[in-house]
């Protein structure tokens, strides 16, 4: 009996011990729970950060910060936010600041 429980705390304290730690950044689920459609002036905005959908969330999340420091999700169905959305893969994509070429041959 003994020889079964040292056995099983041994495998536990080996399976905690190789598990990956978990950081402060890992999220298992959506962070917008509420999204907001209202136009957002641009100078209102400090940054703009895009969230991929994956297995955290079915969902692409756009969270918006304001200047006034609060973080706020935005729709990204919204006709609006697409624009914002382009413009900043845009902006990535080409530094320079110049439009993309459509066609590089």
């Amino acid at each position: 009996m003994k020889l079964c429980i040292l056995l099983v705390l041994g495998t536990l304290l080996v399976l905690i011990n190789g598990m990956p730690p978990i950081s402060r950044d890992y999220n298992t689920h959506c962070r917008c729970l509420q999204v907001e459609s209202r136009i957002i002036p641009p100078d209102s905005l400090r940054s703009i950060k895009l969230v991929p959908q994956g297995p955290h969330c079915p969902e692409t999340e756009v969270i918006a910060g304001l200047m006034s420091g609060e973080k706020v999700c935005l729709n990204p169905q919204s006709a609006w936010v697409k624009k914002l959305i382009h413009f900043v893969l845009e902006r990535q994509l080409n530094p320079q600041g110049g439009p993309l070429a459509k066609n590089q041959a």
